[in-house]
């Protein structure tokens, strides 16, 4: 990992305002020339980030702005139909702590808006702890979002979040990809799954797994995986069907005691590469070292959204400690050097 591969920008990209201490997983709307999106605030933490257990309470709310380095909350994201499907989803004395971790994916065949976004439930049975469902939302606009059943009904064995949107293959469907979870003994994975996807308005499928840090010796990557953006071609071309992307990764777990009492802490979150054939819905390649560290980061540095912003030159977003958001650009030529090929 190097800093000369990417810039950091100083300044931060969406500065949390007096509604909100915490913000991140920023996500932004091609057809305004990237000006409006979608971010998630923190309404309430307990605990520490760094610490499995904490919680955080969200909400999804809009953002503007007049450059790519710096965009303003606006108001609360509204969603109709929001509060019936979340109610079918609750059991008695579930808990849903709010929608999370959106992307925003437009349908260049109909210009219509999908977006997609985590729906967190702690079960009222705490043996069982979660389930996490991939939420799904349609309409022209940010203003017009429908809410509709979810795109993945997780389980409190494997749930869907963190989608990641591929290319239509010649076959005429979409190999996504998301992140799950896989349980082995007393250690939780977070693990990257495909997600086939015939009509990207209704459910999918679940597909194959197709990263698991525990089968690869890959130290930033052994705890938990979660894939990011993919960039385009007109960025990174590596001939049909390939895509190269952002994969974000965490190191093992440790097992700690705090206060004579034993917990699990979580290793750093970094951002690496990988390259995805979304023609057969496989990852070929993931990056030995990861290449993006945030300069303040305690913990976690996590990317959401790509940009494309010239020839072969783009701004990656991730936010930092699940607390600010951070733009750094990317030149392909110096990414180039990191790829096996």
């Amino acid at each position: 990992m190097s800093e000369l591969l990417y810039i950091e920008h100083k300044n931060k990209v969406v500065n949390p305002d007096a509604r909100f201490k915490y913000v991140m997983a920023l996500t932004l709307d091609p057809r305004t020339g990237y000006k409006d999106g979608i971010i998630r605030c923190i309404t309430s933490r307990t605990g520490d980030v760094e610490v499995k257990g904490y919680v955080d309470r969200s909400e999804l709310f809009k953002v503007h702005g007049d450059s790519l380095e710096h965009f303003e909350i606006g108001e609360r994201l509204h969603i109709k139909n929001e509060s019936e499907i979340i109610g079918k989803l609750l059991g008695e004395g579930d808990d849903f702590i709010g929608l999370e971790d959106p992307d925003i994916w437009i349908d260049e065949k109909t210009d219509l808006m999908h977006v997609y976004f985590t729906i967190p439930i702690i079960l009222k049975d705490k043996n069982k702890k979660t389930k996490t469902h991939l939420g799904h939302a349609v309409g022209t606009d940010l203003d017009s979002l429908e809410m509709t059943i979810p795109t993945l009904v997780g389980t409190h064995e494997m749930g869907a979040k963190e989608v990641s949107i591929a290319p239509e293959n010649s076959k005429g469907f979409q190999y996504n990809l998301i992140e799950s979870k896989d349980r082995q003994n007393d250690t939780t994975y977070s693990i990257v799954k495909v997600a086939i996807a015939k009509d990207m308005g209704k459910p999918w499928e679940y597909g194959a797994t197709v990263f698991h840090p525990k089968e690869h010796n890959i130290p930033w990557i052994a705890g938990h995986a979660s894939p990011g953006p993919l960039f385009p071609e007109s960025f990174i071309d590596l001939g049909v069907g390939k895509r190269l992307g952002v994969i974000n990764g965490r190191e093992a777990n440790q097992k700690v005691e705090r206060e004579g009492k034993p917990e699990i802490k979580y290793g750093i979150f970094s951002v690496g590469l990988f390259i995805y054939d979304y023609e057969n819905g496989k990852i070929d390649w993931v990056s030995p070292e990861p290449f993006i560290r945030d300069s303040e980061a305690k913990t976690i540095t996590f990317a959401s959204q790509f940009v494309e912003t010239g020839k072969e030159e783009g701004i990656l977003y991730a936010h930092v400690d699940d607390s600010f958001v951070r733009a750094y650009t990317l030149k392909a030529e110096l990414l180039k050097l990191l790829l096996p090929i």
